[in-house]
């Protein structure tokens, strides 16, 4: 083998509207996507925060909606499932590894979760957003230390993932950085542009969100694969957030593809239209930009500034050895 043959892998970024709170043909249309990009040569595919069962927009409208957060909690993804399952065989089938964005249910209890699925149908890696944003809260619960652990190996190289405004936790993101990645998922609900009578901030827009994509590529010299979510008239109506600040007109899709220096690889779709968008990697572009730029190595300070971390996964039930 030799070992300075430049490495290559196409990747898809999915820009797809979800079947919203439906957790049946979520995951049809999820393993459609799935066979779409394989077909089209894709070794890696990447969805949305919780494509699975579509982001529960309404929370931004209003605190509380007992009835749509029980069909969001009933519809939600459990890992032992027969619908994982599906989506596993469907990776395996079709020789592709999968980041899944999904609401996942955990004995009743709601997290903003992303897997890592390899082409061999295998989870490689699970794990759940570290503390869901504002008003998120009423309906997600916090992640454990274990979700630390973001960034594994696959058959299209060294993938990790962080959702949505994890993107701006420095802390986080260093520590992400730190495991390596070739290529990153970056995973984000719909997002739109801002005006000056927007009530949501900057930081929350279409281009604020690629903003925080991008310096994450420059800042861990890796490819970062943008993905976003599509909301239509009848996610809106489901949800009702039309008169809400956010999601309250068709669009959001702005996904996009970034390399190791943070420059845009890809056309943008209209932010209505739903589709796939396609890159190849030659993976020797990260190598070239660490000799620049290396944040967790020869550009770097540990005797001065170094991070400390607990990636223990807490338990609700714990045996106690101290008698």
């Amino acid at each position: 083998m030799n070992s300075s043959a430049p490495r290559t892998t196409r990747v898809a970024v999915t820009q797809a509207e979800p079947e919203w709170l439906d957790l049946e043909n979520s995951v049809t249309k999820t393993c459609t996507l799935i066979e779409e990009a394989a077909a089209n040569g894709a070794k890696l595919v990447a969805f949305p925060e919780v494509w699975i069962p579509g982001y529960p927009a309404w929370v931004w409208s209003r605190s509380l909606d007992l009835d749509l957060g029980t069909r969001y909690l009933k519809n939600s993804l459990k890992v032992k499932s027969p619908e994982m399952e599906r989506i596993r065989n469907c990776a395996a089938e079709n020789n592709i590894n999968v980041c899944l964005g999904f609401s996942e249910n955990d004995n009743n209890s709601l997290y903003i979760s992303q897997s890592i699925i390899g082409n061999d149908g295998e989870i490689k890696m699970l794990r759940r957003k570290i503390k869901a944003t504002h008003m998120e809260r009423t309906i997600f619960g916090d992640a454990s230390g274990d979700c630390l652990r973001n960034v594994v190996d696959t058959s299209a190289g060294r993938v990790g993932s962080l959702a949505c405004w994890e993107h701006v936790q420095p802390l986080l993101k260093c520590h992400t950085y730190l495991q390596r990645e070739e290529i990153h998922v970056s995973a984000w609900p719909p997002v739109f542009d801002h005006d000056d009578l927007d009530l949501s901030l900057w930081s929350m827009s279409r281009p604020g969100t690629e903003t925080l994509s991008r310096t994450y590529a420059i800042e861990s010299q890796s490819f970062v694969l943008h993905t976003t979510a599509v909301i239509g008239l009848k996610g809106i109506e489901l949800m009702g957030t039309a008169g809400g600040m956010i999601m309250n007109t068709p669009g959001g899709g702005c996904s996009a593809i970034f390399g190791p220096d943070g420059r845009r690889m890809t056309t943008a779709l209209a932010e209505t239209e739903e589709g796939i968008i396609y890159a190849d990697l030659d993976l020797d572009d990260v190598l070239k930009a660490k000799q620049f730029l290396d944040t967790c190595g020869h550009y770097s300070r540990p005797d001065m500034l170094y991070l400390g971390v607990d990636d223990r996964e807490k338990m609700h039930l714990r045996a106690d050895h101290k008698r």
